[in-house]
């Protein structure tokens, strides 16, 4: 049996990529689907509910199939240096973001996050789990004394920031065909370790 919440989901994010998400009814959702929009209200009390569960749903299925986490925190050693350990955890944030499904959402929810307060409560949320999850690797980095930080949340604060605004810029160069000339993540990550590595 097809999990209908999920079909609901994935007929939305369609409808969503072709149309833009402000044009989507709920009467499309359900003509798409094949169900009534009564049998849909049964799945969702609304739109910003299916995108806000699409959001869950979506990242999860990407993360899933790419094995997008942070590197195991309790693995890390002097060892292991700073530049490869961060360039693992940015590679994979990366990876789940470039996922087809994921990229094709995150489209969606960017070109509506300026005029839509669902979709920018969805950007908010993201923002704040990937500054979450830095904090915890960049504890854990100091911990392990494979690098030092006067002030680990705003450095964690930081470099997701500048994560964030890096892949941002990077999809809108693409989005408009520029070729990415250097590899700008690489420039900037080497740098960070420049100024925190022990």
């Amino acid at each position: 049996m097809k999990n209908r919440k999920v079909e609901i989901i994935y007929a939305t994010l369609e409808l969503a990529a072709e149309n833009g998400l402000g044009s989507v009814s709920m009467q499309q959702i359900a003509g798409k689907v094949g169900i009534t929009k009564a049998s849909l209200y049964n799945h969702f009390a609304s739109k910003e509910e299916i995108v806000e569960a699409m959001y869950d749903v979506l990242r999860n299925a990407s993360k899933q199939r790419i094995h997008a986490d942070l590197p195991d925190l309790d693995r890390l050693t002097p060892d292991i240096p700073l530049q490869a350990i961060l360039n693992g955890a940015v590679g994979s944030y990366r990876n789940m973001v470039n996922d087809p499904e994921m990229f094709r959402f995150y489209k969606v929810i960017m070109s509506e996050r300026a005029i839509n307060p669902a979709a920018a409560e969805i950007m908010v949320k993201e923002t704040r789990t990937m500054i979450h999850a830095t904090k915890m690797l960049f504890y854990a980095l100091q911990i392990k004394g494979i690098a030092y930080f006067e002030d680990a949340d705003a450095a964690a604060f930081s470099f997701a920031m500048a994560v964030h605004s890096i892949i941002d810029y990077e999809c809108d160069l693409k989005q408009t065909g520029v070729e990415i000339e250097k590899d700008m993540m690489q420039e900037y990550i080497s740098e960070f370790c420049r100024i925190y590595e022990q």
